[in-house]
């Protein structure tokens, strides 16, 4: 459950990422299959899994510095 509360921002952007990655795939994604991320479900939902968990780590809570 820390786990949880420590990274949350991480988690709710891999989680939107990956659905953004896959909806973008659905409308938009590359019908001939030359390209190599948005050609596949999978690559096109795990891409947006990453960056979407990249960007909001950003505000990720920092631990309290001890002194």
């Amino acid at each position: 459950m820390k786990l949880l509360k420590r990274h949350w921002p991480t988690l709710l952007g891999a989680a939107l990422g990956a659905l953004g990655g896959c909806l973008y795939w659905y409308f938009a994604g590359c019908a001939d299959g030359t390209c190599p991320i948005t050609s596949s479900p999978l690559n096109s939902t795990l891409w947006g899994a990453v960056m979407g968990g990249l960007l909001l780590s950003m505000f990720d809570p920092k631990p309290a510095r001890k002194e």
